[in-house]
């Protein structure tokens, strides 16, 4: 059986429709919406709300991580717009009613930070199964699925305490495949090359792999990572690609 894997789609929904093409099963490991392009200023829902300049003036002082300064010019730009969360909700709606319409079936999704879980369920069809804190059967191996990110500075829509994170991976158990979002607390899968920062990667995953030793953990968020790839113990840890940018899914074969 081929599994195809994508994680970070934000927005890319032409290369969706093709991301199941040769195989019998896609993985979503979340990110689905683009609300920040850190290549492209112009690109996604602040920009189309507020403007390139100003996309350009707030990355900026994220980049260099003045976070206070980012989160004022943030709240001022929101103050900006009569009923803000109507403009930010409307654009989210549009975004995810083209990617559900582009997703392909059979699909097994779970939440990525960027993500808001409680607007997925009205654009699901059938054959679209989300999984988060879960298990499930696929190809005669037990997979395991956690969404969501842990919090930081860039305060992102779905953003988990630490303990509430780690309930949700002990509650997996042992899993033949693990899928998260985010990945385990290893340095070299965490520093992202182009942004020159740490992510944050999840102790509660990598403390799973160490017990369990799953043939597979597999996980997105960091777009270009220092290390794709590395092996805890037995299992192989993939960072499966930041698809927006490179459109070609991973390919497992079970």
């Amino acid at each position: 059986m081929r599994i195809h894997v994508v994680s970070d789609v934000h927005g890319n929904a032409e290369a969706l429709k093709r991301s199941a093409d040769g195989a019998d099963a896609l993985i979503c490991l979340g990110d689905l919406i683009l609300f920040l392009d850190y290549s492209d200023h112009g690109q996604g829902i602040f920009a189309d709300l507020f403007g390139q300049e100003n996309t350009d003036h707030f990355i900026a002082l994220r980049t260099a991580k003045r976070f206070d300064e980012a989160r004022a010019f943030s709240r001022e730009m929101w103050a900006s717009l009569d009923d803000a969360w109507a403009h930010v909700e409307r654009a989210v709606q549009r975004q995810y009613a083209e990617l559900f319409a582009a997703l392909p079936t059979p699909a097994y999704l779970t939440y990525g930070n960027v993500d808001i879980p409680r607007m997925w369920a009205e654009h699901l069809r059938p054959g679209h199964h989300v999984l988060d804190g879960e298990t499930t059967e696929i190809g005669g191996l037990r997979f395991g699925f956690a969404g969501g990110g842990l919090r930081t500075e860039y305060r992102t829509p779905h953003e988990l305490d630490d303990d509430v994170y780690a309930a949700k991976i002990d509650a997996l158990g042992e899993v033949d495949v693990l899928c998260t979002h985010i990945p385990p607390e290893v340095p070299e899968l965490l520093y992202d090359t182009v942004a020159r920062r740490f992510e944050r990667g999840s102790v509660a995953v990598r403390e799973l792999i160490e017990r369990t030793q799953p043939r597979y953990a597999l996980f997105g968020h960091v777009h270009q990572p220092l290390a794709a790839r590395t092996r805890i113990g037995r299992t192989e840890c993939v960072n499966v690609g930041h698809f927006r940018a490179r459109g070609v899914p991973f390919a497992l074969t079970v």
